[in-house]
This record gives structure tokens, C-alpha cells and sequence, in this order.
């Protein structure tokens, strides 16, 4: 039987029985074409790396590049909190004092970051993993905000913009962001530290 005949019965399984894994695809070529695994798999990599097969990682696996893994579910947290710090930001800028419904959505949003998300950023830097579970967390990140934000004041006092809206604001946000980085790649570490051991 040619390579091209092999690639051909091998297409043919997938569209037909459509295996769930590369483990039944290998079974279902081994019963049907005669092959030992490591043959089957030599094909089923070439058919991939040709383009004219597609695997795809199962869910929860971990991606091996960061960028994938950025983009995966596991940075869902990380999204959120940019996305609610971004809002926060674009709504206090853009969210005059005295438009009286949609000021209501400033003070949420402001609360929810000052009160919450620079904590949960450097929570989830020192603990990446689920060492704590979600109670835990969320009241940690809430007593480190409470520590972190007037820290941040008072290294705005010594600086040329003092306390103000603007200032305050960027920093929050510049903090909440690097820590949220940082978190984000330190889980990412050790999440790819253990599916390797």
C-alpha cells in the first residue's frame, strides 16, 4: 500500500467514525489497517504537519506557549479584570459627576477597583495555584486593596501630581495591570511545571 493510500484510509476513518482523541483514531487505523502504533502515529503526524488533519488539545489541557495560553480559558481571570479596569478608567473619565444615572455606574466600577482588583491582582501573584479556595481569596483581596491603594497615595503625595482623580486613576490602573501580568505568568509557570513532572 502507497503513502498516499495510507493518508487516504486515514482521512477516511476521521470523516467516517470521527474518533474523539488521536488515541482511538491510532486504535481504529491499527484494527482496520494493520499497522503498529508507532507506524500509525508517524502517518497521523505527517497528515497533521501537511495540513490535511487538525488536532486539537482536549479541553482543560494546558497550552505550551504562553501566548496560546493567554488566549486559552485558563486567563479568563486575567481578561476580567482588564476589561474592569479598563471600564473603570473610560468611565471615569468620560462619566461627567453630575450625569445622575450613569454616575451610579462610576461609583460600581470605582468601588470594584479600588476596594478589589489591586488586591486580587497581588493575591493572585503570591498564589497562583488554588492554594485557597474563592472565600479566601476574595477577603484577602479585599484587606490587601485596603493596604495597596493608600500606599499608592502616598507615593503620589511625594510626587509633582499629588493626589488627584488622574493620577490616581493611571496608577491604580498601571498597578492593577503589571500585577495582574505577573500573576498571570507566574500561574502559567507553575501550571506548566506540573503537567511536565
Amino acid at each position: 500500500m502507497s503513502e498516499k493510500e495510507i493518508y487516504e484510509k486515514l482521512l477516511e476513518i476521521v470523516k467516517t467514525e470521527e474518533p474523539e482523541t488521536v488515541e482511538k483514531l491510532i486504535e481504529l487505523a491499527n484494527h482496520r489497517l494493520g499497522f503498529v502504533t508507532d507506524t500509525t502515529l508517524k502517518y497521523v503526524i505527517d497528515l497533521e504537519n501537511q495540513g490535511r488533519l487538525r488536532l486539537s488539545h482536549p479541553p482543560g489541557s494546558i497550552p505550551t506557549e504562553f501566548n496560546a495560553y493567554l488566549l486559552s480559558s485558563h486567563a479568563a481571570w486575567f481578561w476580567i479584570i482588564i476589561a474592569l479596569s479598563l471600564s473603570t478608567t473610560i468611565s471615569v473619565f468620560t462619566i461627567p459627576e453630575n450625569a445622575t444615572p450613569y454616575v451610579y455606574i462610576r461609583y460600581v466600577l470605582g468601588s470594584v477597583f479600588v476596594l478589589l482588583l489591586p488586591g486580587y491582582s497581588l493575591i493572585k501573584t503570591l498564589f497562583p495555584t488554588r492554594e485557597i479556595d474563592n472565600i479566601e481569596r476574595t477577603a484577602l483581596s479585599i484587606g490587601t486593596s485596603l493596604a495597596l491603594v493608600p500606599l499608592v497615595g502616598l507615593l503620589l503625595n511625594y510626587t509633582p501630581w499629588g493626589i488627584r482623580l488622574t493620577p490616581v486613576t493611571l496608577s491604580l490602573l498601571s498597578l492593577t495591570t503589571i500585577l495582574t501580568l505577573t500573576g498571570l505568568q507566574r500561574e502559567y509557570t507553575q501550571k506548566t511545571k506540573t503537567t511536565q513532572e
